[in-house]
């Protein structure tokens, strides 16, 4: 099979060990040094991120969606962490396509 990519991969040793998900269970969440409950990190992670009040018209049944999932979570919250995700994975996949293109021009040369 014909050799693709000229870039090598670093040698690592990753002697961390293996998590499972136990050891998540056992997680403590700490805000200022002292233990809180997750809701409560989580509203203090959120709190750090600066937010922006804006009026926005969104189709009832992306609305209804939303709110049927939410819960008592709270529906804007969601369609938010929604947002935030589609923009990281965007940037993902604009990183992979400069890295792809990149590699077929060194393989072409």
């Amino acid at each position: 099979m014909k050799r693709t990519s000229t870039s090598k991969t670093p040698a690592t040793s990753d002697a961390a060990p293996k998590l499972r998900q136990k050891d998540f269970d056992r997680a403590r969440f700490v805000v200022g040094g002292k233990e809180v409950a997750r809701a409560d990190w989580q509203a203090a992670v959120r709190a750090r991120v600066e937010k922006k009040r804006i009026n926005i018209m969104l189709d009832v049944p992306i609305v209804e969606h939303f709110k049927a999932l939410a819960g008592e979570r709270g529906y804007q919250t969601l369609i938010n962490d929604t947002l935030r995700r589609a923009v990281e994975g965007e940037h993902i996949e604009l990183d992979l396509r400069r890295i792809l293109r990149e590699e077929l021009k060194k393989a072409a040369a």
